[in-house]
């Protein structure tokens, strides 16, 4: 009779606890007998004991227990003190401070997990205890030395639960789960007064009370009672997984893994544990749809080896892995922010080292032969751009400080954003401050993967609303990159596609038309867009992929006092980027100055605030590359010029269409095209490196030209960056038919002059770096030579032969044309041409009076 009733007890106390554990642990039974944490002879796992045959003896005892302990604890308590998990984007630490020491069930779990005490160490056995508790010792097999947990692959790696008294690597314990917490961070659950969630019934997340049993229970161990997260929130040591095929479930009260297609709203039966505590979707899908959970995107599947080594089932696919691809809540020493393998160490699984952010991308974007999941080529090989001679500074080695700098979120205010409020949310929205960007301290200066990209947030559309724009339910695009391709029928824009969205960046304000001037503000553009399908530069997310880089490349990102040609701006020269004295350049130049597209300057107009001299404003305005806006300057306001002059998709509309950046910059590609190699799932787009300086798609120096009448064999494979856009035939070719804006209406000024010189070179008319710039068609003149080349007024340089140039950082690079006076497009004639003659003068040169042809004879013949 004593035996039935205590089976009956049994099953019902089982059957509450399945209740208990959520209708998603309908394959979790509490069935510790078949666990690991069955440390008894008759245990499954490799470490046991050697004879002793209880089961409940290793935690639990019904005397003699741990006084103060529940629930009767048959262990002595550590009394190590812990390095607790901190981070600049742990918004508890804005709140709280410092985390407080383990308490509760995480105690009971780090007696024996922090590898201070034997395992087999306990109070009572069969009865009999001693005067100290935790000193009757069961001998146990599998141990580590001196009896305590195993390190798995290695106490230095984040495959063992032996996890030390250093927990800065862990999830965070002994943090305060509140409403003030979920406000500032932006994508916890948001609980009620009571510390509930869902508000009211408290059905996942709540402080256990007789007669409610939430699915994660928070435990009172704060101050006052608060409701925390521990080790029992997450875990029951007594479930087991019924179901083998989802893999080891590490004792976990909720899924491991994503059970089924995820959506925007949470469902505790299906979803991976993660999403019960982090609201992610935030409303509108954005990581349901995220190109790392959406099943109809993030189908590769784990390779045996390291599907093994994280206790992934067989051939588990990306989108069920979930959030476990890039986190795990016990990770190697040195990571930070949980990040799976993300460290510097050289070793397979990593053992220690320092933090290095984009090893864990590099798990999967990687070269097939490397990669953790099955080759697939819509995965891009991100790794090997950041192996290229000239690359991004993503390597603690490539940074100035020779260490990881990148750190998101703080406490901090910096002029253009305030992260230091009750909600701002900037650690989820991946800001840094300036400060970290390199203002007043260049050290800081780097590049990681999600200063880019925000990885719970890129989607596989072309644009980043989705398509159809305000949806990402629908079927993904065939990539996340945006539209490019060399054909007729479409015009290009430079609105950021899915690959971008979600991430942050700046939109420059401007005071100023003039080149000289810097922009006087900045808005910072960030979060998820949503449901939105506002493309609009002024929206208050990024839409452009400028906005992204310009916080680096801008004096957003670092202090620049406008001083030319050498201030206080970034240095050429850091290992594996551009060598100092690359075309004559030491700094780097302000991108958001060059780049600024003046309303009143687009198409063919007179304007009097370019930055040029007074003296050459008729027919100027300024000019730039339409990254931020197209220039207005069609064909016809161009004189009538042949579109042809383009290669697609240049051509397709000429003074309407914008690009990217990355349209520039990027992996070498082909001579004609901007298109990475092997097409669309080639070689990745993006500014990652390239075997070319300035991380440009093809090369750019004062030899980028044509070398006789006619473009060379030499000329084509030189593969210079300005004849993947601008036709080459049309450009360097005497013979080359249709009209050039540089014309006379009729005529091609660009092939007479490589039919009259012999050869011509682009940097001899046009500026060195051809972002944007004070004249019309980056056109230098050395005629005004002014405060961009360290002149306090403008002066004249003065040349008499061939052999003679303007060089001086940043802009003129061999430079020879001097204009007296600028024409419209396609009304240029010889006399527009040659020197001034009214000083001051630079230069010990003589011929400042020759213009037009006897100038061009002067200087230009024999071939420069």
């Amino acid at each position: 009779m004593a035996a039935k009733v205590r089976g009956s007890l049994i099953a019902a106390w089982a059957l509450a606890a399945a209740v208990a554990a959520g209708a998603a642990g309908a394959a979790l039974v509490p069935d510790v007998r078949n666990t690991r944490h069955n440390l008894s002879v008759s245990g499954p796992g490799t470490t046991k004991a050697v004879s002793e045959t209880q089961v409940c003896v290793f935690c639990h005892t019904p005397h003699a227990a741990t006084s103060g302990v529940t629930p009767l604890w048959n262990r002595a308590l550590s009394n190590a003190t812990y390095s607790p998990y901190t981070s600049s984007s742990l918004d508890a630490n804005a709140i709280q401070g410092s985390l407080d020491q383990p308490g509760g069930s995480s105690k009971l779990c780090l007696s024996c997990h922090d590898g201070t005490l034997a395992i087999g160490n306990v109070n009572v056995l069969a009865g009999q205890g001693s005067g100290t508790p935790g000193t009757v010792s069961i001998p146990m097999s599998g141990a580590g030395p001196g009896g305590v947990t195993p390190g798995g692959s290695g106490t230095t790696t984040g495959f063992t639960r032996n996890l030390g008294v250093d927990l800065t690597n862990d999830h965070p314990i002994s943090l305060n789960f509140t409403s003030a917490l979920a406000t500032r961070d932006g994508e916890l659950r948001a609980v009620d007064a009571n510390q509930r969630w869902p508000a009211g019934s408290g059905t996942v997340i709540g402080v256990r009370a007789p007669g409610y049993r939430p699915t994660l229970p928070l435990e009172s161990t704060g101050a006052g009672g608060v409701g925390q997260v521990q080790c029992g929130t997450c875990h029951d040591p007594h479930l087991r997984e019924t179901d083998t095929t989802r893999g080891n479930h590490k004792f976990l009260r909720l899924n491991r893994f994503q059970q089924a297609t995820p959506t925007n709203n949470h469902d505790v039966v299906n979803d991976i544990i993660c999403l019960s505590c982090h609201d992610k979707n935030q409303g509108s899908g954005a990581w349901a749809y995220s190109a790392h959970a959406n099943p109809l995107v993030a189908t590769p599947t784990y390779l045996a080896t390291p599907a093994a080594q994280r206790d992934f089932p067989a051939n588990l696919p990306v989108w069920k892995a979930a959030c476990l691809n890039c986190h795990d809540t016990h990770t190697v020493p040195g990571a930070r922010r949980l990040l799976r393998e993300s460290t510097d160490s050289v070793s397979t699984p990593k053992t220690g080292g320092d933090s290095a952010l984009e090893q864990t991308c590099y798990q999967c974007h990687t070269d097939s032969a490397s990669s953790i999941i099955t080759p697939s080529t819509t995965v891009p090989n991100i790794r090997s751009d950041f192996q290229l001679p000239r690359r991004m500074p993503i390597t603690s080695i490539d940074q100035p400080a020779g260490s990881e700098a990148h750190d998101i979120g703080g406490n901090f205010t910096d002029g253009f954003i305030d992260c230091a409020t009750a909600a701002n949310r900037c650690g989820v929205d991946s800001i840094e401050s300036r400060a970290k960007l390199g203002v007043a301290n260049l050290n800081n200066r780097h590049a990681e993967c999600t200063d880019c990209h925000n990885p719970h947030r890129v989607v596989k559309f072309r644009s980043l609303v989705g398509n159809p724009a305000g949806s990402l339910s629908g079927a993904p695009d065939a990539a996340g990159t945006h539209t490019h391709t060399d054909t007729t029928g479409y015009t290009h824009s430079n609105i950021a596609s899915g690959v971008l969205r979600g991430t942050w960046g700046v939109e420059p304000i401007y005071g100023s038309a003039s080149f000289q001037s810097l922009p006087t503000s900045y808005q910072v553009k960030r979060g998820d867009p949503g449901t939105s399908a506002n493309i609009g530069v002024t929206a208050t997310y990024v839409t452009r992929e400028y906005q992204i880089c310009l916080k680096c490349h801008s004096d957003y990102g670092y202090s620049d006092n406008n001083a030319y040609p050498v201030g206080n701006r970034p240095t050429l020269g850091y290992t594996g980027g551009t060598p100092s004295t690359t075309n004559n350049l030491t700094q780097y130049t302000n991108q958001a100055k060059e780049f600024q597209a003046p309303f009143s300057h687009k198409g063919e107009v007179t304007t009097t605030d370019s930055g040029a001299g007074s003296a050459f404003s008729t027919n100027n305005h300024r000019s730039w590359h339409p990254v931020m806006d197209s220039t207005g300057r069609t064909a016809a306001v161009r004189g009538g010029m042949t579109a042809n002059n383009w290669f697609a998709p240049w051509r397709n509309a000429v003074g309407v269409q914008t690009m990217y950046c990355s349209d520039c910059h990027g992996s070498s590609t082909g001579t004609t095209t901007a298109i990475p190699a092997n097409g669309e799932n080639g070689d990745p787009w993006g500014p990652h490196g390239s075997t070319n300086n300035f991380i440009l798609k093809g090369t750019w120096a004062s030899s980028t030209g044509v070398s006789d009448r006619s473009p060379t064999a030499a000329d084509i494979a030189a593969n210079g960056l300005c004849f993947k856009c601008h036709s080459i035939n049309q450009y360097g070719d005497r013979n080359a038919s249709g009209v050039s804006g540089f014309g006379s209406g009729t005529d091609n000024y660009h092939a007479l002059h490589a039919d009259r010189i012999g050869r011509v070179r682009c940097s001899w008319c046009h500026i060195a770096v051809p972002h944007g710039w004070k004249n019309k068609a980056f056109l230098v003149n050395l005629n005004d030579v002014g405060p961009e080349a360290g002149q306090t007024g403008n002066a004249e340089w003065r040349m008499s032969a061939s052999n003679q140039y303007y060089n001086q950082e940043p802009y003129y690079l061999n430079a020879k044309l001097k204009v007296r006076t600028f024409a419209r497009s396609g009304s240029w004639s010889d006399t527009n041409c040659g020197s001034r003659n009214v000083g001051p003068f630079l230069g010990t040169n003589t011929n400042d009076t020759q213009s037009g042809k006897n100038w061009m004879g002067s200087v230009c013949r024999p071939s420069p």
